[in-house]
């Protein structure tokens, strides 16, 4: 099984260098941030200039990883080899897919002692040799993390950049940007630029100085889609497009808003808006609003407006050419959710 980026530091930092190591998924900022903390375990700063090399698959220099890998480092007790975009093995003819294997395999067989290889790859196909000989000779590390381990790592980086970052300003933060560890990055460092003379982010910093202050704007589509107002939905879709919003980030916008619908929802009646904000990591008046908004909709119709945006969300990230299609589905989808019978009274 693979390793969580988290869990593969604490596992190298408290061991012994292991031969070969796989950064494996899209997220490029997650692999740049492993590559960078296994880089500070292995190697001290004042040698890595002799101890850490960087290779291209693409570029075909294969074969020099493992010349180098056999080559004792100067200055330096452990190397590490980077190799990028590993994935384009896989894109080789099958003489020169094979061969390629093949090395790798017979440097696993006998790997040096003092050297880390670090593979990164965006895809590996699963079914091929050269995924299946680094899930069993190297340490697989995916690049993903949920909105819990993102939480962590923004409460992290904000104390890199000199600040404390409050749980609830953590939590807003990650839902606000869809969990994407290199957004946080970015609004952090705009954030901890305000906040250094107070050295602490709210959430309400959050809220009023992150460009997902924007989202709330999609909170007033909540009561269209609520009466099913189709056109409408629409309509106000292309003002946000027109406002320079990205389809990406109304994606993201309205999975943060049917997230908070979601967990309002499940809220009893006699919650008042301060208990509700402490429950939805928002603002007291903003978890009013998702409370009275929730009770329009059944949790069965909040499902499945989550896995409508789930799909959406599936859909961009594969690249489609027509954004603003598939932006207009999703749409038509959550209007044609109609809102719960027993809120109209």
């Amino acid at each position: 099984m693979a390793l969580r980026p988290d869990a593969l530091i604490k596992k190298l930092s408290a061991g012994k260098p292991v031969p070969a190591i796989l950064l494996h998924g899209p997220d490029h900022y997650l692999r740049k941030l492993s590559r960078e903390k296994l880089i500070e375990t292995f190697v001290p700063e004042n040698v890595r200039d002799w101890a850490v090399a960087r290779y291209s698959a693409a570029d075909g220099e294969w074969d020099q990883v493992f010349q180098r890998a056999v080559t004792v480092p100067m200055l330096a007790r452990v190397q590490v080899i980077v190799v990028e975009r590993v994935e384009e093995i896989d894109e080789l003819g099958d003489n020169a897919r094979e061969t390629a294997v093949a090395t790798l395999k017979d440097y696993l067989a006998d790997p040096a002692p003092f050297t880390v290889l670090v593979f990164e790859a965006a895809q590996l196909d699963k079914r091929m040799a050269l995924w299946k000989l680094l899930e069993e000779k190297a340490l697989v590390a995916s690049m993903e993390i949920d909105s819990r381990e993102a939480a962590a790592l923004a409460i992290s980086t904000a104390k890199d950049f000199g600040v404390q970052l409050d749980s609830d300003a953590a939590d807003l933060l990650v839902d606000a940007l869809n969990a994407e560890p290199a957004r946080i990055h970015v609004e952090l460092e705009k954030l901890s630029l305000y906040a250094q003379q107070k050295g602490k982010i709210t959430a309400s910093d959050v809220e009023e100085l992150v460009d997902s202050a924007r989202k709330y704007l999609v909170w007033d589509m909540a009561d269209i889609l609520a009466e099913g107002r189709r056109d409408a939905a629409l309509v106000f879709l292309d003002g946000l497009l027109r406002n320079g919003e990205t389809p990406q980030m109304l994606v993201g916008a309205l999975t943060f808003m049917y997230r908070r619908l979601l967990a309002a929802n499940s809220l009893g009646p006699r919650v008042n808006k301060f208990e509700a904000a402490r429950h939805l990591g928002m603002p007291a008046d903003a978890a009013e609003r998702a409370m009275f908004q929730a009770r329009r909709f059944s949790r069965d119709k909040l499902i499945a407006a989550m896995k409508s945006l789930a799909d959406a969300d599936s859909t961009l990230k594969s690249g489609v050419k027509d954004t603003r299609a598939a932006l207009e589905v999703l749409i038509t989808q959550l209007a044609a959710l109609p809102a719960a019978k027993s809120s109209a009274a």
